[in-house]
């Protein structure tokens, strides 16, 4: 009799959990949106701030005529072709060569550094300001460009010389504009 009480309160107990409805779990932690909302600002004040360090230097330079890019970056022209002539376009080749230093001037890759550059416009994975502003440039032309920070290296660097959020005064040498032949249509 024992025995049964005991299996039959064991079956009870058994039913009873069985029949509880599992409650849903509630979130540890709760995340405010606060911290985009404070990348954002500090991200405001670092572009204002590079934007204003651009801007002198622009202001200092005043032999040269300065152009702002849609894209959020300055360039002026070394050397400019007048003749109209093309600009590289997605699918074809750019060779070029360039140099970059800091905005005080200071070379952090020379043209040797850096060597002669193939590049496959719009299918390759160069600096963001480069990808653009080549594809400003004519065959023969050398254009000094001021990027800040987000358009060179942004936040990360390059692992190598370049810091985080490191604008950068980078001169280009476009030598030649080839089809690439080999693009699949």
């Amino acid at each position: 009799m024992r025995i049964q009480n005991l299996f039959l309160f064991g079956a009870m107990i058994f039913l009873a959990s069985c029949s509880q409805q599992q409650q849903a779990r509630k979130p540890i932690s709760h995340t405010s949106g606060t911290f985009i909302k404070e990348s954002i600002e500090r991200n405001k004040v670092l572009i204002a701030d590079e934007e204003d360090l651009i801007a002198e230097i622009i202001k200092n330079d005043s032999l040269k005529s300065y152009i702002a890019s849609n894209k959020g970056y300055w360039y002026k022209y070394e050397t400019k072709v007048e003749e109209v002539t093309a600009t590289p376009k997605r699918g074809d080749i750019a060779f070029f060569d360039y140099e970059i230093k800091d905005l005080k001037s200071r070379i952090i890759y020379t043209i040797a550094d850096t060597k002669p550059q193939v590049y496959y416009v719009d299918k390759e994975n160069i600096m963001m300001g480069l990808r653009d502003g080549i594809k400003l440039m004519k065959k023969g032309e050398t254009v000094t460009f001021l990027f800040p920070s987000h358009m060179a290296y942004g936040y990360h660097g390059d692992d190598k010389k370049i810091g985080t959020n490191e604008p950068l005064i980078c001169t280009v040498s476009l030598n030649d504009i080839k089809v690439d032949t080999q693009a699949k249509n």
